[in-house]
């Protein structure tokens, strides 16, 4: 008897489909490799319940590859303000890959009591400036505000590994009680925790918990990819149609820069990633 499921969690070749409130741990038919398609976390599927065997993967809206779900609508990108240091080069990667990918970005901080009162100040205003261009701003406290937002959706979490990702899914939901680690003092980062992509039902939403990573490669995407996902860009006028912000004189994008309106390290990130795209 074939139904339709929902890819919860993949675990080596054995993929653990949710249908009609059941669990069914599955495998995928051989056809998928011959036509290129690695069935993921958040696919819906058509499953044969007899044999346990995927048998159809419906076309997805969004697709992320690390780590590799999709039919993601947010991404939270948990960001660790200290032990790790914040990486606004990383953030803004992933806020630009996201966004490419028609996600939402999201970002949650992390460990902002180990600020100074001063520093604190700093990432206020830093912050203010990604919630004023559209991007949601929460903090690792705000979680009734966040449990909110993601009703109905389906959410990912990703970010440098160390920064609290498992933490934050935890204080999400306690009852998943996820395994997490320290620090590790003399590298800086944090221990890998996360082995398994596992999609978790939290009654309102569903949210991804994925292995950490520390960094992520942004040269499959083109020089136009990268410029549209920068949101402020959009709406200025250069002289140019097609300028990119780069060498063009009387650029309206490095005049802002200039004037402080678009935050330098958003501009010097920009450069960075159009020199590193195919």
């Amino acid at each position: 008897m074939l139904k339709k499921g929902l890819i919860v969690k993949i675990n080596s070749d054995t993929f653990t489909v949710k249908a009609d409130n059941n669990y069914y741990d599955c495998k995928s038919r051989g056809k998928f490799r011959n036509l290129k398609l690695k069935p993921l976390v958040g696919d819906n599927v058509l499953i044969d319940e007899d044999k346990c065997l995927i048998e159809e993967v419906n076309p997805r809206f969004s697709e992320l590859n690390r780590p590799a779900v999709a039919n993601i609508s947010h991404a939270l990108i948990v960001t660790s303000l200290k032990k790790p240091d914040l990486n606004l080069t990383l953030l803004d990667k992933l806020i630009s890959i996201i966004t490419i990918n028609k996600i939402i970005p999201v970002i949650v901080l992390t460990k902002l009591d180990l600020l100074s009162k001063q520093e604190l100040q700093e990432v206020n205003k830093l912050f203010k400036y990604y919630d004023n261009i559209g991007i949601k701003v929460f903090t690792n406290k705000d979680i009734s505000k966040l449990k909110k937002y993601l009703k109905g959706h389906i959410a990912t979490v990703c970010g440098q590994t160390g920064a609290g990702k498992s933490t934050l899914i935890n204080k999400i939901d306690a009852h998943l009680n996820l395994a997490t680690n320290s620090i590790s003092e003399s590298l800086g980062r944090g221990k890998h925790t996360t082995r398994i992509v596992e999609l978790f039902d939290l009654k309102d939403f569903y949210i991804v918990d994925t292995p950490g990573f520390s960094a992520i490669d942004i040269n499959n995407y083109s020089r136009e990819e990268i410029n549209n996902s920068f949101i402020e860009f959009r709406d200025i006028s250069c002289k140019f149609n097609d300028c990119s912000h780069i060498k063009e004189i009387g650029c309206l994008v490095k005049e802002k820069v200039q004037k402080g309106e678009i935050l330098k390290s958003r501009y010097d990130n920009y450069s960075q990633f159009i020199k590193e795209s195919k």
